[in-house]
This record gives C-alpha cells, sequence and structure tokens, in this order.
C-alpha cells in the first residue's frame, strides 16, 4: 500500500461510524479555524448511513460548524431529489432536516435535469465555490467503493484520464440501471483529505486488489484516486478487511 495512505479497521460498525464521524467532526474545525469555511463531497449508498445519522446527533451536530460548512456530492443520479435513489435524498432525510446548515451553503447536484444540463449545472456551481477559474479544493472528500472496485460514478472500463470536472455517466450496477453524473479525478484528487469508507465482505477481494494488488485502475477506478497534495484514509471493517495482508 502506498505511502502517504492511512488504513483503520473496526471490529464493529458502531465503532466504524463514531471514527468517521469523529474525524469528519475534527477536519472541519480545522478547516473552519483555518480558512473560515469547510467543505465536504459526500458519498451515497448505505455504508455512510450510520455516518449520517451520527453527525446529526449529539455530540457531533453541536460540533460541526454547521453555518461554515459547504456540501457537495462526489455523484448523483439522475432522479428527482424525493426519489428513493436520489443521494442528496438520503442526505437530506438523515442529517441535513436535523442540522443548522445554511441552503445556500447546500450544492447539491440536481438529479431531475438532463444529463448534460445537470453536469453544466453542477460544474457552474463548482467553479463558483472555486476561485478564479482554479480546480476546486475541497477539504474532505468521502467516498465509498463498490464490489466491483468503482467510486463516484467512475465505473470499470471508463475513461481513466478525463480533463472535465462532471461527467455524466450511464451505469449497470448490482443490476440496478441508472443514469448518473460524477466528479472525476481531476476535482476528486485536489481534495485536502480523501475518505474511504468500505464495509461488508462482498468487498474483501476488491479492497485487497486495490491496495496491494497491480496499478489497474482501468479495471479498478478506486485505484485512480491518489491525491495530488492531500492525505488518503481508508475506513473499514473487519469483513471488507479480512484479505489484507497488512492490518493497522
Amino acid at each position: 500500500m502506498p505511502e502517504p495512505v492511512t488504513l483503520h479497521i473496526f471490529a464493529t460498525h458502531d465503532a466504524f461510524n463514531q471514527a468517521a464521524a469523529q474525524l469528519i467532526t475534527t477536519l472541519a474545525q480545522e478547516a473552519v479555524s483555518q480558512n473560515g469555511r469547510f467543505s465536504l463531497a459526500l458519498s451515497g449508498g448505505g455504508t455512510p448511513a450510520g455516518l449520517y445519522r451520527l453527525l446529526a446527533e449529539r455530540p457531533f451536530c453541536q460540533q460541526m460548524p454547521w453555518p461554515q460548512t459547504h456540501l457537495f456530492w462526489g455523484d448523483e443520479r439522475l432522479v428527482p431529489p424525493d426519489d428513493p435513489g436520489s443521494n442528496y435524498g438520503q442526505v437530506a432525510e438523515l442529517l441535513l432536516n436535523k442540522v443548522p446548515i445554511p441552503p445556500e451553503n447546500i450544492h447539491r447536484a440536481r438529479g431531475e435535469l438532463a444529463m448534460e444540463t445537470a453536469v453544466a449545472d453542477y460544474t457552474s456551481q463548482l467553479q463558483a465555490f472555486a476561485s478564479d477559474g482554479e480546480i476546486p479544493v475541497l477539504d474532505v472528500m468521502l467516498l465509498g467503493m463498490g464490489s466491483d472496485g468503482h467510486t463516484a460514478s467512475l465505473f470499470p472500463g471508463s475513461p481513466v484520464q478525463e480533463a472535465d470536472w462532471v461527467i455524466g455517466v450511464t451505469a449497470d450496477y448490482d443490476g440496478r440501471p441508472a443514469q448518473r453524473l460524477s466528479l472525476t479525478p481531476t476535482v476528486i484528487n485536489q481534495a485536502r483529505h480523501i475518505i474511504f469508507l468500505v464495509t461488508g465482505s462482498s468487498k474483501a477481494d476488491t479492497l485487497q486488489k486495490v491496495l496491494y494488488g497491480p496499478h489497474q485502475p482501468e479495471t479498478l477506478p478506486a485505484q485512480r484516486i491518489q491525491p495530488i497534495n492531500g492525505t488518503l484514509t481508508w475506513l473499514t471493517d473487519t469483513a471488507a478487511a479480512q484479505h489484507l495482508s497488512q492490518l493497522s
């Protein structure tokens, strides 16, 4: 596993979620202290749901600097925000409706739009948040990983080199065909802190390949995530980590 990558393995889901919530809260406080704001790109799926519930509860909801927090999403399905498949909708239900974050600080990908329009709109939101046309540098990028090695909506066989910040994707994962949009490594790898959340035995083989196997970014998109100046942290449970050769 290359440096500077940090791997943490947890025996229980509660410990996993507690560690993730504590890490994000600490990074948020540090960012606001240093720069006056905190930017976080969220992930969809079942793995981060426990984290989002914790961030909405004490003590984390009181420790998070919500008025200075700006939220983005690493990817989104092209569905309305109240659709069960919406990544934004999941976060709104579990977290946003329960914490004092200003509505103007929520930068959601508008999945109800047509793909080309949604990509252009989300790109414009990122441009407005960035400075002077530079690629936005988000404080924390939260990512998951599928059993096929995809992350965000970067799937096996998709272009490895992508200059655009946001792309439209048509993909079928676990029998669930969907149109999506996704941030690309051009934006993801600029983040100051990238955090992967990976749980479950179905991902154990892939996690071992991503961390310790040969570099195959064409077939393992998670390997495309290599921060330029930031840190990379993997938080996993023992089920996902069962085939790893190094434990920490």
